[in-house]
């Protein structure tokens, strides 16, 4: 008796720890998630943290002048999320990819989040890179930031607050500011499934940037 009870406290654990990877780690049913995480990258940020390994890239290429740029759209549970979902192999057509062009910095990127989150979506290529430009197009990105020629000083509270005030229906808990070393990396913006409306998140939120201050690198 005392060893059936061993073997089934077992099981037990084998079936927790299978759940606990379909949540955190790779793996998931196409289609199957709660809602997704814009994810926008602020290039002068993005390429201030990689120095000189990302120099060569058209992101950092001199002259690029690129401000908010998409690094992905993800799906996304309640509590962690699924990434390659698809077939081994499974690539995007050149059509699909052209519907990436001016959203993504770089096609490379394109088909690195395709295969990661995309496959994930339950959409073919082409929906899933239609879906990235509506949810980018959804986003009004506030005036201070449109046009940034002078690395500015922000707060985490202050930048989520001008964004809410540049888009109807966003709030605070619908978002994260993501800084690195005391420099904005990226904005997070949750979004329902049909990318319809703004969706709360808590988990997203709770993982913010969590300095003081951090700088808003200039656009050059």
């Amino acid at each position: 008796m005392r060893a059936w009870l061993s073997l089934l406290a077992l099981l037990g654990l084998m079936v927790s720890g299978a759940q606990a990877q379909g949540q955190y780690g790779r793996g998931g049913t196409p289609g199957d998630f709660d809602f997704y995480v814009l994810a926008l990258s602020w290039s002068p940020g993005f390429c201030e943290l990689q120095g000189d390994r990302d120099r060569s890239s058209q992101q950092c290429a001199e002259g690029a002048n690129l401000g908010f740029v998409v690094h992905g759209l993800w799906p996304q549970y309640e509590r962690g999320y699924p990434s390659d979902c698809g077939p081994s192999g499974r690539t995007p057509s050149r059509i699909a990819l052209e519907q990436a062009q001016g959203l993504f910095p770089s096609e490379s990127l394109a088909r690195y989040e395709w295969r990661k989150h995309g496959t994930c979506s339950g959409s073919s290529p082409s929906d899933y890179f239609a879906d990235v430009k509506r949810a980018r197009d959804k986003v009004v990105v506030p005036p201070p930031l449109q046009k940034s020629e002078r690395d500015q000083t922000w707060t985490a509270i202050d930048l989520e607050r001008a964004f809410t005030a540049a888009n109807p229906g966003l709030r605070s808990d619908m978002m994260s500011v993501a800084c690195s070393r005391g420099v904005l990396q990226e904005v997070r913006i949750c979004m329902s499934k049909d990318l319809r409306n703004f969706q709360t998140c808590q988990q997203v939120d709770r993982s913010g940037c969590r300095t003081r201050e951090f700088t808003v690198k200039a656009v050059r």
